[in-house]
């Protein structure tokens, strides 16, 4: 039987179960709830937009969105959302899913923190941005019903969400501080690393070997 969290329907399926439990084991309680919020947030734009996502693979990207924020990194030093894209799509292809369904969630995952560009793509893409914008920054909290918000943060509390979200955001990025450049990531490590400063766009044009 499937399962609704305010009138929305978590898919029934063996890999959106496993994901469920994977993520509950290897994460926190901080990223699964997260997830599981920008999962059912994704949804609501989802229907505001008139547009029709896969559930399952919009789920799958749900929850694996922030897996690249904690151990064990990849072998190679990369950006995070990178990371989490690549345990993604490695756990659709070892599951019998197609390259493509793989690699749309790849995609969802790898520009979640993009923005301009996720929501000219596959709804499953667009939709996960918007879900995480909702959940990290507001985007659209006030047009929510009110009831159904409350319902979804009765399974799916927030607590000190922005604190502690910020201190684990910190702890993904602090051992791989080129890896933000360019990216919003390096507006996190700039507010909370004593001396970290970013490498500006114009510093690499200006400090490139060529001589004009």
């Amino acid at each position: 039987m499937s399962e609704f969290i305010a009138g929305l329907e978590i898919p029934e399926t063996a890999a959106v179960a496993e994901a469920t439990g994977l993520i509950q084991e290897t994460t926190s309680p901080l990223i699964y709830h997260h997830s599981r919020r920008v999962f059912l947030f994704s949804l609501i734009h989802a229907h505001r937009l008139g547009v029709k996502p896969d559930p399952e693979l919009l789920y799958l990207a749900a929850m694996f969105h922030d897996t690249g924020l904690l151990t064990p990194f990849s072998d190679v030093e990369q950006r995070f959302e990178v990371d989490g894209a690549d345990h993604a799509r490695k756990f659709l292809l070892d599951r019998g899913f197609s390259p493509a369904a793989a690699e749309t969630v790849w995609t969802a995952i790898a520009l979640h923190t993009t923005p301009g560009i996720p929501d000219r793509m596959a709804p499953e893409i667009a939709t996960t941005q918007l879900g995480v914008l909702t959940d990290v920054l507001g985007f659209g909290l006030d047009g929510l019903e009110h009831d159904q918000l409350d319902e979804i943060l009765a399974v799916h509390p927030r607590g000190d969400f922005k604190n502690e979200f910020l201190r684990a955001y910190v702890d993904g990025l602090k051992n791989r501080p080129e890896t933000t450049n360019g990216t919003v990531n390096s507006d996190v490590l700039e507010h909370f690393i004593p001396g970290f400063q970013r490498m500006t766009t114009v510093e690499r044009i200006i400090g490139s070997p060529w001589p004009s």
